[in-house]
This record gives C-alpha cells, sequence and structure tokens, in this order.
C-alpha cells in the first residue's frame, strides 16, 4: 500500500510506482495487480517537514517476491513523494498451477462451479415486502450467481 501526498502529479506517481516495480522484477519478484483508490480524506493529519496533510493519494501494488523482499524497501522510507507505506504478507497462498495440483484447489472450484449454476428459490410472500426491499433481495442474488 502507498499513501502519496496529494499533489503529486500522475508522472511523477508513475516513476515511483515503476521504480518500485523495477526493484521487484530485479529480486526475481513479479507485479500482479495495481490499484488505485484515488484521493482519499486521512481520519489524522501526517506531519511531514513540509507541512500536515489531511488527504493522500492511496494505491494498492499486488506483487509475488521471495521472503526476505521487505528488508529491500528500506529506501521508501527516504521518498519524499510518499506519506505512508505498508506492507503486508500474505503467508501459505497458492497461485495457478499450485493451487490447482492440490486437491482443496480442486474442490473449491468444483463448488464455485455448482453454485454459479444453481438457482435459489425465493419466497412465496414476497406480496408484503416493499419494491426496495424485493429490488435489493433479486440484485443480491444475482450477483451470488455470478
Amino acid at each position: 500500500m502507498l499513501l502519496l501526498k496529494p499533489h503529486v502529479k500522475g508522472e511523477a506517481l508513475m516513476d515511483l510506482v515503476a521504480r518500485v516495480g523495477k526493484h521487484v522484477y530485479r529480486k526475481n519478484g513479479v507485479v500482479t495487480d495495481m490499484k488505485s483508490f484515488g484521493t482519499v480524506q486521512l481520519g489524522y493529519g501526517i506531519k511531514k517537514l513540509d507541512g500536515r496533510y489531511y488527504q493522500g493519494k492511496l494505491m494498492e501494488m499486488t506483487m509475488m517476491t521471495p521472503p526476505n523482499f521487505n528488508d529491500e524497501l528500506h529506501y521508501l522510507n527516504k521518498e519524499d513523494r510518499l506519506l505512508r507505506w505498508l506492507l503486508v504478507k500474505h503467508r501459505d497462498m497458492k497461485y495457478g498451477l499450485e493451487f490447482l495440483s492440490e486437491d482443496d484447489g480442486i474442490s473449491e472450484l468444483s463448488k464455485l462451479r455448482r453454485s454459479l449454476y444453481e438457482d435459489e428459490d425465493l419466497d412465496e410472500d414476497e406480496d408484503d415486502e416493499d419494491d426496495d426491499d424485493l429490488r435489493r433481495r433479486k440484485k443480491r442474488q444475482n450477483s451470488r450467481k455470478m
């Protein structure tokens, strides 16, 4: 997770993300996903040398790296465009062929497939519900089917 100062331009943001991505690649890692949450209001001000910040640009970079990669990120502490950064480890995660080679992975996929094609019965007493409640329930059921 990267929390950048709100005035950082898109070009500088991409420069920082590219720098982190290159560092990941040099250490035999792969950036698997990136999400930008845009400008977010902070619950408290973060004090830096150039002022206190109550907003920031939030980004998430998901990557697969060697276990000792967190020691390699110390250079982010000196980055003046960043307000905060956070590394979240997902231990014992299985991806791709590792996931499918285990019995658990295959059973999980079959459960998912089964739940996608099963129809859920609607209650008979829909007459008592508001139109809004009915719409919400149908929307929930449609999202479960997807």
